[in-house]
C-alpha cells in the first residue's frame, strides 16, 4: 500500500472483558470489541487526521485522503508556518503476544470461584466484590518515511474489595488488583493461586478496622513502592511530558537544575529494562511511527529531559522519544507516559523504618491527582504508625500531599527493592494503559490526618 508524503496509517483493535460479583450477584458480564484505521498527514506547519471504522482497501484510501485534505485546509488558515519536522528512520518493528484469548465463561467461573472462596471464608465480611477484566491494543502501523511496526499488548487483572465493620459502628475498605500483561491463561493458572493473597488482603482488613486516623502535618515517612509509582507518574511525569511544558509545567523553568535529592534518578521506559527484562507496557513504536526509547527525567536529582513527540522535539531541539501515543482508532497520538519509574537505591526496607523515631509508613494508595505545577495529593488507604523505629498500629484512610520537586529534595533513603503497578489507565484527554514503579522511599511529607 502506498502511503502519501508525510502520513502515518494505523489500523487497530482494542477489546475488553469484564466480569464483576457484588456479594455474590452478577453485576457486570460485558465484552467490548472497537476497531477502525485512521490517518495523520502533514502540510505545511499542521497535521490533518480522518478516522473509519470500515478497514475495506477503499475506506482506507479515503480516509488518507480525508487527513490530506484536512491538513490542506487548516494549513491555509494556520498564523505561522513551522519548520520541518525531526527526521526519524523507519524500522520494520514486530511484538507478538498470545493471540488465544479465554472464553467469557472462563472469566465468569474466575470470578464466581473467588468470590465464593471469599463467602464461604470470611461471612463476617460487611461487603465484598470481585472483578476480573481483561483489555487489549492490537495496532498495525505504516508510515511514510518506512515505519512497519505491529504490537499486540494484552493485559488481565482480578479486584477483589473487601468491607469490614469496625468497632466503633463504620465500615473500612481495602482493595488490592493481582495481575500483570497477558491473557487469562498467561497471568493465572487458577483461581486458587489468589486464595493466600485473599487471605493476606483480609488480614490486613481487620487490622485497618482496629486502626488509628495519623496526626495532621509534615512527618517522616516510608512511602511504599506503590505510592512511589504513582508519584513518579503523577507528580513528576506528567509535568515532565513536553506538551505539557510547553503550556506552562513547572519543568519548564527546571531544566538541566536539581530538583531532587541526588538519590532520585527517574526513567519512562520504552520497553526493556536495565537487568534486560521486559517493562509492563513495552512499546517498541509509538503511533507516529518513532522508534520508542527511553527517556530519562531525572538523574541523580537533576532535571536532564522531557518526553517528546516529532512536534516537540522539533520545538525543543531534542530527538523525539517515542512517546506520542492514541487510545483508540478514532484517537490523535499525544504524550503519553508508558512505563515511569524512579530506581532503587541501596537501602533496606528495615532500616529505612528503623530510623524513623515518630512517623508513618504507607503501603497502599486508592487514588491521585497533581497538577502542572507538581503540587500533588493521593489518597492513602493503608499504612501504619511507626514509633521509635518499629511499625505501630494501622491507620484509616488519610491523604498525603506536596509540591512534588520540594519533596524530592526531602528524600534521604531508597530500598533497594522494586514495584511496578500496571493495571490502571492515565485519563490525560484520553484514556491510556501505563506502567509505574518504583522502590521504598523515605522522605518528608504532609498527612492529611482525619
Amino acid at each position: 500500500m502506498q502511503i502519501p508524503p508525510n502520513t502515518e496509517l494505523r489500523i487497530q483493535t482494542n477489546t475488553s472483558r469484564k466480569v464483576s460479583f457484588l456479594g455474590g450477584n452478577l453485576i457486570n458480564n460485558t465484552r467490548t470489541r472497537s476497531s477502525g484505521v485512521s490517518a495523520r498527514t502533514l502540510r505545511g506547519s499542521v497535521y490533518g487526521f480522518a478516522s473509519d471504522a470500515d478497514t475495506s482497501p477503499k475506506a482506507v484510501a479515503a480516509v488518507m485522503k480525508a487527513a490530506a485534505d484536512n491538513a490542506l485546509f487548516l494549513d491555509s488558515r494556520a498564523s505561522k508556518k513551522a519548520n520541518i519536522l525531526p527526521c526519524v528512520n523507519g524500522a520494520v518493528l514486530r511484538r507478538d503476544a498470545d493471540k488465544t484469548d479465554a472464553q467469557q465463561l472462563e472469566y465468569l467461573d474466575f470470578a464466581r470461584e473467588l468470590d465464593d472462596y471469599l463467602a464461604r471464608k470470611y461471612p463476617d465480611l460487611a461487603a465484598r466484590s470481585v472483578t476480573v477484566s481483561a483489555d487489549s491494543m492490537e495496532k498495525e502501523l505504516r508510515s511514510s518515511f518506512g515505519t512497519h511496526s505491529y504490537s499486540l499488548s494484552p493485559r488481565c487483572y482480578a479486584y477483589v474489595f473487601l468491607t469490614a465493620n469496625t468497632p466503633d459502628g463504620s465500615t473500612v475498605d481495602l482493595y488490592h488488583v493481582y495481575g500483570s500483561g497477558g491473557t487469562l491463561h498467561e497471568v493465572f493458572s487458577s483461581p486458587q493461586e489468589l486464595f493466600p493473597k485473599a487471605d493476606a488482603l483480609y488480614e490486613e482488613l481487620r487490622r485497618k478496622a482496629e486502626g488509628v486516623y495519623p496526626d495532621a502535618g509534615t512527618h517522616t515517612c516510608v512511602l511504599h513502592p506503590n505510592l512511589a509509582g504513582m508519584l513518579a507518574h503523577e507528580a513528576v511525569g506528567h509535568t515532565c511530558e513536553a506538551d505539557f511544558v510547553l503550556a506552562g509545567s513547572v519543568a519548564a523553568d527546571y531544566l538541566n537544575q536539581p530538583v531532587a535529592s541526588e538519590l532520585i534518578t527517574m526513567i519512562d521506559f520504552a520497553h526493556t529494562l536495565p537487568d534486560g527484562s521486559e517493562a509492563p507496557l513495552p512499546i517498541l513504536c509509538d503511533d507516529e511511527g518513532v522508534t520508542a526509547h527511553d527517556a530519562v527525567l531525572i538523574k541523580d536529582g537533576i532535571l536532564t529531559g522531557y518526553m517528546h513527540s516529532r512536534e516537540t522535539a522539533r520545538h525543543f531541539g531534542h530527538e523525539p522519544t517515542g512517546s506520542a501515543r492514541a487510545y483508540g482508532y478514532s484517537d490523535e497520538p499525544l504524550i503519553r507516559m508508558r512505563n515511569t519509574a524512579i530506581l532503587p537505591g541501596k537501602d533496606k526496607l528495615e532500616d529505612m523504618i528503623a530510623g524513623v523515631e515518630r512517623g508513618y509508613y504507607f503501603t497502599e494508595t486508592n487514588n491521585g491527582q497533581a497538577d502542572t505545577t507538581g503540587e500533588f495529593m493521593f489518597g492513602v488507604c493503608m499504612g501504619y504508625e511507626i514509633n521509635n523505629g518499629k511499625l505501630g498500629r494501622a491507620l484509616r484512610d488519610t491523604t498525603i500531599s506536596g509540591v512534588a520537586f520540594d519533596m524530592l529534595k526531602t528524600v534521604d533513603m531508597l530500598s533497594d527493592d522494586f514495584v511496578w503497578v500496571s493495571s490502571g489507565y492515565c485519563g490525560k484527554k484520553q484514556i491510556m494503559p501505563v506502567g509505574m514503579g518504583g522502590p521504598a522511599v523515605r522522605c518528608r511529607v504532609h498527612v492529611g490526618g482525619r
